[in-house]
């Protein structure tokens, strides 16, 4: 059998050429890493950057609530309002700085959800160390309707739910 000649049967390409825009494109890099190819993975890059800050500002509802100061309020109950005076959150949110029997009872209701007021007290005062517990209890039951640390509509129904007080 008579050996074939394989260069016959070939074409040889013609050389890729140095136009204008390439030429450094490719100097003493690995082919396929250019200009072109670093602006879209900083693209990416920055698209991805800006995907994860949306999700965790999704994940994280009232980090900014919790950093901004709260107003005080007079030590009164709810219910000592002046009649024309509405709260903003409806009528029966309790927030720091209230006091009276409504207090005492969110208390003793925090007090029954295992580790969310430790060692809290029952004293009636609406304190930081109470803002804080509501504040634990509202992001560990998910519940949003309500300010960061108020004891509002939605977080009361929620406490209520779980919760039950002896009759004394």
């Amino acid at each position: 059998m008579r050996s074939h000649d394989f260069e016959d049967d070939t074409q040889e390409l013609p050389p890729v050429g140095d136009g204008p825009d390439r030429a450094d494109a490719g100097a003493g890099r690995p082919f396929g890493f250019g200009p072109g190819l670093r602006r879209a993975a900083v693209a990416v890059a920055v698209t991805a950057a800006a995907l994860v800050g949306f999700g965790c500002a999704l994940l994280l509802p009232g980090r900014g609530e919790a950093a901004t100061p709260q107003p005080s309020h007079p030590a009164t109950t709810p219910a000592a309002a002046p009649a024309g005076a509405t709260d903003p959150d409806g009528p029966g949110t309790l927030r720091e700085g209230d006091s009276g029997k409504e207090v005492t009872e969110l208390e003793q209701r925090l007090l029954r959800i295992p580790d969310v007021y430790p060692n809290g007290s029952t004293a009636g005062r609406y304190d930081a160390q109470l803002t804080a517990a509501v504040a634990r209890f509202q992001l560990w039951y998910g519940i949003r309707g309500d300010e960061n640390g108020v004891y509002g509509n939605d977080t009361r129904e929620a406490l209520e739910s779980r919760t039950t007080l002896d009759a004394t």
